[in-house]
């Protein structure tokens, strides 16, 4: 297999494509690590305002007409599963909370362009940029990376994944058991349970427990 010679960013203007709303913010496979003359950033966002703040952004970028300057604005999401009075439901989780990814062209002395200055610090949500004020930090290699690959992750049948592990203390916060306090014997992920030995009468005795149900002991 012969490697492509092409580094990354390295595709002009004219060989990339127009960029809409709906390719701003994804990643496909194959797409280059940063679009021409353009690097990763991230800009710090209020708790929970991490998907209006990137769908504002991206109306704006496009009403402005500033896709030169500005490219693609992600916040990486996981699906995951979650069982609970034994009926299962899924919820998407954001992998960096309080942050949102931007590309974006600088100027050559390391400032924001002042009108995409602007048009991100009017954006209510919005904090700043990780770095010094008014000169942002590019994002290291290895994180764009890995912020891609999270970003791209394909919509598979998400996965119930518990948090304890075996052996750990853990508090029953409710159910017959409540307050009981002991130690994870087994993880029953596929249903969403772990089971729990509890000392009762003296006795050690195991519980199939619904992991909500559960704390960790530390933290109760």
């Amino acid at each position: 297999m012969t490697e492509s010679t092409t580094k990354p960013g390295s595709e002009t203007a004219a060989e990339q494509p127009e960029q809409t709303i709906e390719t701003l913010d994804k990643v496909a496979p194959g797409d280059p690590v940063r679009q021409a003359g353009m690097d990763w950033f991230v800009l710090r966002v209020a708790s929970n305002k991490e998907g209006s703040v990137r769908d504002t952004l991206l109306r704006k970028v496009q009403i402005e007409k500033m896709t030169h300057l500005v490219g693609r604005i992600l916040v990486p999401t996981e699906k995951k599963k979650v069982i609970r009075n034994g009926k299962q439901r899924i919820t998407e989780e954001k992998l960096y909370p309080g942050y949102v990814f931007v590309e974006m062209q600088l100027e050559p002395d390391g400032r924001i362009p002042q009108d995409v200055f602007f048009l991100i610090k009017e954006t209510t949500g919005v904090g700043d940029f990780v770095g010094t004020a008014g000169r942002p930090t590019p994002m290291k290699e290895h994180e764009i990376e890995k912020m891609l690959l999270d970003s791209r992750k394909p919509d598979d049948e998400p996965t119930i994944k518990l948090v304890f592990q075996k052996g750990e203390t853990v508090i029953i916060k409710e159910g017959p058991f409540q307050s009981y306090e002991g130690t994870v014997d087994e993880l029953i992920p596929e249903k969403g349970l772990v089971r729990v030995l509890v000392t009762i009468f003296g006795r050690q005795a195991p519980i199939e427990i619904e992991e909500w149900q559960l704390g960790k002991a530390e933290e109760m």
